[in-house]
């Protein structure tokens, strides 16, 4: 079905809609322009993923001849300098087209439009071009750059379309690509991984820097970029102060002018939490854009739970109280301590959201916090988590929340020293089960199914009540029974009260045995075999 007015405007609404997401990207940060190829292949992201969401759009062709790049300044991307026959913009979208289809000349791409003359009017073509202009406008009209983000744009598109079922014309490349050149030795030595490494953390700061805002002026001497760069080289080194750090960071830097110490503290420290969250939120999201693409993300879907403790606080915490709580271990120590959510498994591995622990939190709220932020980023379907998550709200939310988990029981007492004997036989393995009581009876209701008990027992469903008022009740009319069979006794040792005689002449042993003969029938009727 072509598209039409109507679910071109459903598209665009719900990407303005999105969260975390701006569009243009040109229009978001001041890092992009309208020349920025970066701002043109997220804005292909963004929109694709939406646009093949749609029931009404079933034909990557069609979205190529509709994708909306009027806005983007090609000339700085032109090496032609005086007047050409077709627009850059039209050339864009047919090499689009051409990439899409994984033809590597420009005759089958020919060939493919003379056959169809509707489509090649959607591309903006008044009649089918000759070969060799196509050749020339790939070869000497577009620089690398730009080549290279026609080839993204296609990779892009044929993987949010096969993702939402379209047909598409040829498998794409599920890999990621960085920009720049990359090694093809297998077993590279510390100087090319040092290069891959720094290949790496430039692409990936291409993806994340333009979430990240200063809110500083225009015509700041320093860029905003340099900022984050300090913040990176700090945040992969350890024990290393802003003002130190500023002074390495200023010599192994490549830039003009890079913020000190005391400037850059100074810029950092005024974000609250929530601001720091929400746009890290943001960079996850282009992130996770980007790493959609691969196979290793395609199969997502597991997320670790975890909390971390800073090296222990050794200033004045007034006023931080909440903020700088006492440590794990049982110690007059305080810390920071941070709540993670991580994608785990064959997924590639991304901390997806972090929130600090604050006094008096429960553990439910730190989990529903960061579940609400993964799930808004991923489909999760399994939770990781240690042992200090082990508890009952915390697995009774999961458990109505459709997900399944792996949590460690807390070590008891008795645990320790069954680990303690299995240390002492030599044995790895003590397996029991936990019989854990989940929400809504969970556990209840399937032993009254295995029990066969009917749905109804006068008037109540099977309950936990239910079953202890009939053990009380039954346990009370033995007793009578009971005190009834030793009333003679009682009465030949000079007592009136027949309890005297279960107390003080009976043996504990001999008073179970006769408690036991009297609640045979009765235990016998409620758990013997049915007939």
């Amino acid at each position: 079905m072509p598209p039409t007015r109507d679910s071109r405007r459903a598209v665009y609404r719900r990407v303005a809609q999105r969260p975390h997401i701006d569009w243009p990207a040109y229009d978001s940060t001041p890092l992009y322009d309208r020349t920025s190829l970066a701002g043109l292949e997220s804005d292909i992201r963004t929109v694709s993923e939406t646009w093949v969401d749609h029931d009404s759009h079933d034909s990557i062709e069609e979205f190529v001849c509709v994708l909306r790049i009027a806005s983007v300044r090609f000339s700085a991307h032109d090496r032609y300098a005086g007047s050409t026959r077709y627009r850059m913009a039209t050339l864009f979208r047919v090499f689009v087209l051409k990439e899409c289809h994984g033809w590597e000349h420009e005759t089958a791409l020919v060939g493919y439009l003379g056959n169809r003359p509707e489509l090649c009017e959607q591309l903006g073509f008044e009649t089918i071009p000759y070969q060799s202009t196509l050749w020339r406008s790939w070869h000497e009209r577009f620089t690398a750059d730009l080549r290279e983000t026609v080839e993204t744009a296609a990779r892009t598109i044929l993987i949010k379309a096969q993702n939402a079922g379209v047909a598409v014309p040829r498998e794409p490349e599920r890999k990621l690509r960085y920009h720049g050149n990359e090694s093809g030795e297998s077993d590279p030595d510390d100087q090319t991984t040092l290069k891959q490494a720094e290949q790496a953390t430039d692409h990936v700061s291409r993806i994340v820097f333009p979430a990240f805002s200063l809110d500083r002026g225009n015509g700041c001497e320093i860029h905003e970029n340099a900022y984050w760069d300090l913040q990176t080289y700090l945040g992969l080194r350890e024990r290393l102060a802003a003002n130190e750090g500023a002074r390495s960071f200023a010599y192994e830097s490549t830039r003009e002018r890079t913020p000190l110490g005391h400037a850059h503290r100074e810029q950092i420290r005024d974000f609250s939490i929530e601001q720091v969250r929400a746009m890290y939120q943001q960079a996850i999201t282009r992130l996770l854009n980007e790493v959609s693409e691969t196979e290793q993300f395609f199969r997502a879907g597991i997320v670790a739970i975890d909390i971390t403790e800073d090296d222990p606080f050794t200033g004045d915490r007034t006023g931080r109280e909440d903020e700088i709580i006492g440590t794990k271990e049982k110690s007059d120590e305080y810390a920071y301590q941070w709540a993670t959510v991580q994608l785990v498994g064959n997924a590639v591995p991304l901390v997806l959201d972090a929130r600090p622990v604050r006094k008096g939190e429960s553990r439910k709220e730190i989990v529903e916090d960061l579940l609400n932020s993964a799930e808004d980023l991923v489909h999760v379907d399994n939770v990781l988590m240690d042992r200090e998550f082990d508890s009952q709200h915390v697995l009774e939310m999961l458990s109505q929340r459709g997900l399944s988990y792996v949590v460690p029981k807390r070590m008891q007492t008795s645990e320790k020293a069954q680990a303690k004997r299995l240390l002492q036989r030599d044995q790895d393995r003590y397996e029991t089960d936990r019989k854990l009581h989940l929400g809504k009876n969970e556990w209840h209701e399937n032993l009254a199914m295995e029990a066969d008990l009917p749905p109804r027992i006068e008037g109540e469903r099977p309950s936990p009540q239910l079953c202890r008022r009939f053990w009380y009740d039954t346990y009370t009319a033995v007793l009578g029974g009971v005190l009834e069979g030793v009333d003679e006794i009682a009465a030949e040792q000079g007592s009136s009260d027949p309890r005297v005689v279960m107390q003080n002449y009976l043996s504990d042993s001999r008073a179970r045995r006769v408690r036991r003969e009297f609640m045979r029938d009765q235990l016998n009727a409620a758990f013997g075999e049915r007939t």
